[in-house]
């Protein structure tokens, strides 16, 4: 996700922090490395400035700390990162109580349907799977711990969408061009409109090929003991020859069943 999509942090006084405890310069170091991405593996400093808002000479001061601390590398002039950033999401999955939290239920849903589950949350306008449990298959999208997809092409994000307040998903279709990754993606926001409507009414999801060809995913809502919505729980599986109503009569009760008994301790 670069700076130059990614929305604008909020004012201190407005976020509740009182603004003689706001480090600028921590956030300006973070939106650098936020920077790379896919399309912008590597940058200049004029290139990385021009993505955060800030002038090239203060971009390459902030590339050069990170390159002294690690996280960059450079060849003179473009400016990459290192597997040292791996570590900032590590300390995430290895600290946060969610993740260890679901891996055993995550064996139950493996045992009860044989396909990969996953717990993802929402980040921004993406998805991020936090915490799974199954064999690896060969998926070009890859879905390690740690993986980020746009939130709109999965189970998981249709779902956690879909429980947003109106008035703010409005706001974020509004906000956001739709990128069609096949020619099954709803890319039509008054077609997802209808279709999140839907799974609200329902209350669980179903994505068929809207990431990757021939991948199905299924999700339901993982809620805290208080009715709040921290995540998602869901299964991707190869479409084969079973139909949707067959993969949804196979793997939905369980679904169902373990997010209702991880609820207590979420």
């Amino acid at each position: 996700m670069s700076c130059s999509t990614t929305p604008p942090s909020p004012e201190p006084s407005a976020s509740g922090l009182d603004k003689r405890d706001w480090i600028a310069g921590l956030e300006k170091g973070l939106s650098i490395i936020e920077a790379f991405d896919d399309a912008h593996s590597r940058l200049t400093a004029a290139q990385a400035g021009a993505r955060c808002g800030m002038t090239r000479t203060a971009a390459r001061r902030y590339l050069l700390t990170l390159q002294h601390l690690g996280y960059v590398a450079s060849d003179g002039k473009l400016f990459w990162l290192t597997p040292r950033v791996l570590r900032l999401g590590q300390s995430y999955l290895e600290s946060a109580r969610l993740p260890r939290v679901v891996q055993p239920f995550l064996q139950r849903v493996t045992a009860g349907t044989q396909e990969i589950a996953y717990v993802s949350v929402m980040d921004g306008d993406d998805i991020v799977y936090v915490a799974r449990n199954g064999s690896n298959r060969s998926m070009n999208t890859g879905f390690v711990l740690g993986s980020r997809v746009q939130a709109q092409v999965t189970a998981a994000g249709l779902l956690m969408l879909a429980l947003r307040d109106p008035e703010w998903l409005e706001r974020w279709l509004a906000e956001h061009e739709l990128k069609a990754y096949t020619s099954h993606t709803i890319a039509n926001k008054d077609r997802l409109r209808l279709e999140l409507a839907r799974i609200r009414q329902q209350g669980w999801s179903v994505s068929e090929q809207q990431l990757e060809l021939n991948y199905r995913g299924i999700g339901v809502p993982l809620l805290d003991r208080h009715g709040e919505l921290v995540g998602a729980l869901s299964v991707t599986m190869p479409m084969g020859h079973e139909s949707s109503e067959d993969a949804v009569g196979r793997v939905l009760a369980v679904l169902q069943e373990t997010a209702r008994a991880m609820r207590n301790l979420l």
